[in-house]
């Protein structure tokens, strides 16, 4: 291994390491007794409420597990989870901090590792997992190895596609990391159907920039250590030499693949209708914290969501909420 490459594993491994706040413990305990606890290697904690530091809104999981039938509600749940994964879940909880709420992705070992790869359509995997992570609950060593892995994995990915994106003026490209981390974003929000504002995406940089600096530059060392690039580091100026045919190749090639994306993406949540479970707690609460009014429901369509609750749905995923 590389000095890039120990680099970015021990940057990515100290990120998962780092302490997970313990009044949201029972919110962890109730998804590994909702999956089974065995199949479940670990649960990851990512996303907004990691970035601010609080407990308020919806904290954001992902659950990776060995299998999908031990660790599904039901054999139907297992074949969604493998044909489209993740399934997504929400949960409420009660706990001494008060109320808690969750959305937890279920993903298996194998489908990670995957899909945090170039040739993967699911590039919200790889840009998901290329920011801060906590490991919430990690089974074993090798659990965590995979996490680290995955991680790691990521941010390369995020930068054999992006980087090719990015304006150049031939030969030596100068990079700076923060137009490429906000490059990235936006180019990923984009194949998700979540159009992000830049306000937004600047400040998933701003919550940690010394931390995507630090693993941009250990990226591009790792993959110049493999021989995809040509880096040259000179204080706190990186420059690359991709090569012309590639680049061209990945400009050509990325907007087919931000439509397909945007295909499985939209199966996905369609998906996530029929998986989500309780999902209409969720999708009042989340309606009511974005337009600032309550929403009524019948009480036929509390009894029937799924068969009565169409309008809540539709507008929730036609505002991009379900996510």
């Amino acid at each position: 291994m590389g000095e890039g490459a120990q680099a970015l594993a021990a940057l990515v491994g100290d990120e998962l390491a780092a302490p997970f706040p313990e009044a949201a413990r029972p919110l962890v305990g109730e998804i590994r007794r909702r999956c089974g606890d065995d199949p479940v290697a670990a649960v990851v904690f990512y996303g907004s409420c990691l970035r601010t530091g609080t407990l308020e809104g919806v904290l954001d999981f992902y659950v990776v597990v060995d299998t999908y039938r031990p660790a599904s509600a039901s054999r139907v749940l297992a074949v969604a989870n493998a044909l489209l994964p993740p399934n997504v879940f929400y949960l409420e909880v009660e706990t001494p901090a008060g109320r808690l709420r969750a959305k937890y992705a279920v993903i298996s070992l194998r489908d990670l590792a995957r899909g945090v790869g170039t040739r993967s359509l699911r590039s919200h995997l790889w840009a998901r997992f290329c920011q801060p992570l906590r490991a919430a609950y990690v089974r074993d060593a090798a659990a965590r190895e995979a996490l680290v892995g995955a991680a790691a994995r990521s941010v390369l990915s995020a930068l054999e596609w992006i980087l090719p994106l990015l304006p150049d003026a031939g030969g030596a490209q100068r990079v700076r990391p923060a137009e490429f981390w906000q490059r990235a974003f936006r180019e990923t929000y984009a194949a998700e159907m979540r159009a992000e504002g830049p306000a937004t995406i600047r400040a998933i940089y701003l919550a940690a920039p010394e931390r995507f600096d630090r693993a941009a530059r250990a990226g591009l060392e790792d993959l110049a250590g493999r021989g995809r690039l040509a880096c040259r580091i000179e204080g706190e100026t990186v420059y690359v030499t991709l090569e012309t045919a590639r680049r061209r190749r990945v400009r050509r090639v990325w907007p087919l693949r931000r439509r397909l994306a945007k295909l499985v993406t939209f199966a996905a949540q369609i998906k996530t209708a029929f998986t989500f479970g309780d999902w209409l707690p969720y999708a009042l609460w989340k309606l009511e914290r974005h337009t600032g009014r309550p929403v009524q429901l019948t009480a036929r369509q509390r009894r029937h969501p799924l068969l009565l609750g169409w309008p809540v749905l539709w507008q929730l995923l036609r505002e991009r909420n379900l996510r």
